[in-house]
């Protein structure tokens, strides 16, 4: 069970001129060693960094070590930069631009200090809102805790109204953001710790869900292979080809979870061409992984396998014949091309399962990321003072990304576990109320409800059918009852996580 512990004091900022200095600090109830260990490892970087801020583009090339480097993309601080960063990421912007750039961000290199462990280290970032020194004390405390103390001092290349005005306040947000994701992710890898440590490959690594799971892994001290569509170039990575039916199960043999996230994405115009895709894409994926791990099965070792899927899987409204009671993992699949979809999906596993493979259909909600997904699509809308509802009475499932990441870490450590699973959240909202909580997150109105036009012009009819007005109110039981404690319970809690 996922522990709700630590408690950080409010940041303080006071101001000189074109100068900052920020402090805050974060209570912890594990050993300053484990703590420090946390962000020595992999993906730390990744974790720490709030999707309303920037991404990770590389790594530390030498963990904390003085002289080691990470490059970040960033975007501009405030809701208006966030709304502005989503806007650009959903313009038809050439592809052979970087991601990153193609979200309205730029480009900032960080460079780390001042290595001491366990007691702390130093980072020293440049870019477009100029020098931010960051530096990091572990302290010991009373009853065998540690104290993270954090201060920043920011000097800006021009204006100090830059400074006081917008980019203290989104630094005082992403140290908040920072101590809230250390202290879960330290609760997550301690109720998990029976499992001792794993070896995981992923399949669909580099998307959303997947950058944040491997970080995830990693920094629990697991070790995270990643299945890459070209031939592998480090021992970290195995090589795949599945529209060709390639992959080596000797690849998969030392390890012990296979994690699939691979799929085109169902965003788009669903063209026959497109629908296609997404259904191969998935499906033909997923039955080779489910065929090499079948292959391994007589070798003893127990693997499984947990399998992204949807709440589509129950069609675009199951709850067309009055009857709102929340779906279960038990409920039939219905109509609707998504539904097809994953009835196919999840059946492609059949092999692995028949084989005595564990395995977890993982029925993903709409995960709330201000990066991609829904939550992107509304936010220039309500950035400007335009959002509202695409219909008020629709049911939406979603999930916090943090916890749908969570959960597939969970469906992987936990050995009882298999089956379809419901990642949804357990307060599913209505469509006016989904606008008027995210309005209040972001301090804008949600009175103009989006006309119904809209979806079908960027999606096309059936698009929006499936996706912008599905309504499917999804439970959390099951997952709950396997032990699995949700970060965010509320959307509120969910939006105000991920939002400036």
């Amino acid at each position: 069970m996922v522990l709700a512990v630590g408690r950080a004091r409010d940041a303080r900022a006071c101001h000189d001129g074109d100068v900052a200095h920020i402090e805050h600090s974060t209570a912890l109830p594990y050993p300053r060693e484990r703590v420090f260990a946390w962000f020595e490892r992999p993906g730390a970087l990744v974790r720490l960094t709030p999707p309303f801020a920037g991404s990770v583009l590389s790594e530390p090339d030498d963990g904390l070590r003085d002289g080691s480097e990470a490059r970040l993309a960033v975007g501009a601080p405030g809701v208006l930069g966030t709304g502005l960063g989503a806007l650009a990421a959903a313009l038809p912007l050439p592809s052979a631009l970087p991601g990153w750039l193609r979200r309205g961000q730029v480009e900032s290199t960080g460079r780390h200090d001042s290595y001491d462990p366990p007691r702390g280290f130093r980072v020293t970032t440049t870019g477009p809102f100029g020098r931010i020194v960051h530096e990091h004390r572990f302290v010991e405390s009373d009853g065998g805790g540690t104290v993270l103390h954090e201060s920043v001092d920011v000097v800006a290349p021009r204006e100090s109204d830059l400074v006081a005005g917008t980019l203290v306040p989104t630094l005082r947000r992403v140290l908040e953001y920072r101590a809230v994701q250390l202290r879960d992710d330290l609760a997550f890898h301690a109720a998990h710790a029976d499992a001792g440590p794993r070896t995981i490959a992923v399949a669909g690594a580099s998307g959303l869900i997947g950058t944040q799971l491997c970080a995830l892994l990693s920094v629990g001290g697991h070790r995270v292979l990643r299945l890459v569509r070209r031939p592998a170039e480090t021992s970290d990575e195995i090589s795949w080809d599945p529209a060709a039916g390639r992959l080596d199960p000797e690849a998969l043999r030392d390890v012990d979870a296979v994690v699939n996230l691979a799929g085109r994405s169902i965003g788009g115009r669903f063209t026959a061409a497109a629908k296609d895709e997404i259904l191969t894409s998935r499906a033909e994926g997923t039955l080779l992984i489910a065929r090499a791990l079948a292959d391994l099965a007589g070798d003893g070792r127990r693997r499984a396998f947990v399998c992204a899927s949807g709440i589509g899987y129950y069609g675009t409204d199951p709850h067309g014949d009055g009857d709102d009671a929340p779906l279960t993992e038990d409920s039939p699949s219905g109509a609707g091309f998504l539904a097809l979809v994953c009835r196919e999906w999840e059946g492609a596993t059949e092999p692995a399962e028949k084989a005595g493979v564990r395995v977890v259909n993982v029925r993903t909600g709409l995960v709330q990321s201000p990066a991609e997904g829904s939550l992107s699509r509304l936010l220039p809308l309500f950035a400007v003072g335009l959002g509202g509802p695409l219909d008020r009475e629709q049911w939406q499932s979603w999930i916090s990304v943090d916890d749908v990441v969570s959960v597939y870490a969970h469906a992987v450590l936990t050995d009882d576990l298999a089956g379809p699973l419901n990642a949804v959240g357990p307060e599913p909202v209505r469509g006016a109320e989904y606008a008027r909580t995210l309005g209040k997150v972001l301090r804008r109105p949600a009175l103009v409800p989006v006309p119904s036009f809209g979806p079908r012009l960027v999606v096309g009819s059936e698009g929006a059918q499936e996706l912008a007005y599905a309504s499917q109110r999804v439970s959390s039981d099951r997952l709950e009852a396997s032990g699995y404690t949700f970060r965010h319970r509320t959307l509120g809690a969910a939006l105000r996580h991920v939002l400036p």
